[in-house]
């Protein structure tokens, strides 16, 4: 049976880029990433052995084959923590998520009048959201998905090809992470299987992108009436609870910043003057 541990080992081997490990001139490769092999010998461990792990067929390996696997596949710190969960060694505790709405949470959210924001809980559900996101993205985006309406729709709003693919790998890879961190939960478990089971694309990424945060990253986004506008993204975590505060920003006197200044609501303009 393919496990979580399976399906990263895989996507992880398949990411490297040879020249990036001192491994060139060595002739065309049939796939991308490294050979089995290769893995191996940096792991210390044997071929045969990492192929079990790859296939679902070894499910435990010890916490210094997890260590040498972490180096040998160059894991940043999130991606070796989401290693030592799905190989069994992770600490008790954190199977359910915590989505508790502070006070101070929702006073952070009201305070931002002239750039979108939102609250996520792990499982892409939008807990909270000011004003001008509303007008970007839905007046009834509070509580829908993000996943679904990405994956299933309808759509938000639209962007270019590359952001979409960027996008998608980057819910798919928190998915797994959340997934990871949070396993009995049932919200997460609920929409990674239902994704898998209603989107092709949910279901063919969900095999090949790894646990990952969302990166900061750059967005454009189509509105209906705005037209394009390009903003920086960030996600901040809170301490204390499961949920993480996404905001986007355009720099000053820029015509994207104009763009997202003309959709702030009449009311939010009233107050700030």
């Amino acid at each position: 049976m393919e496990t979580d541990l399976a399906q990263c080992l895989r996507a992880w081997r398949d990411r490297l880029v040879p020249a990036e490990v001192g491994l060139v001139g060595d002739g065309p490769r049939r796939a991308p990433g490294l050979r089995r092999e290769e893995v191996a010998e940096r792991a210390g461990i044997s071929v045969n052995y990492l192929m079990r792990l790859e296939q679902g067929r070894a499910t435990a390996p010890s916490p210094s084959v997890v260590a040498a696997l972490a180096r040998a596949l160059r894991l940043d710190d999130v991606e070796a923590a989401h290693l030592y969960r799905v190989a069994g060694h992770a600490g008790a505790g954190g199977g359910i998520a915590v989505r508790a709405l502070t006070p101070s949470v929702e006073r952070i959210v009201a305070r931002f009048r002239d750039v979108p924001v939102l609250v996520l809980d792990p499982a892409w559900t939008v807990v909270a959201a000011n004003a001008l996101t509303r007008a970007l993205l839905s007046e009834r985006i509070v509580g829908d998905n993000a996943a679904r309406n990405q994956f299933l729709g309808p759509l938000w709003v639209e962007r270019d090809a590359e952001h979409t693919a960027l996008y998608e790998r980057q819910i798919v890879g928190d998915l797994r992470l959340q997934l990871g961190r949070h396993p009995d939960d049932p919200g997460v478990r609920a929409i990674v299987a239902e994704l898998r089971a209603a989107s092709e694309r949910f279901a063919a990424l969900w095999q090949h992108a790894p646990a990952a945060l969302p990166a900061t990253s750059r967005k454009t986004f189509r509105h209906r009436t705005a037209g394009p506008i390009t903003v920086d993204c960030d996600v901040t975590e809170f301490l204390g609870t499961d949920l993480r505060m996404v905001v986007w920003t355009a720099a000053p006197g820029t015509a994207d910043a104009a763009a997202l200044a003309s959709l702030v609501p009449p009311a939010v303009k009233l107050v700030d003057a």
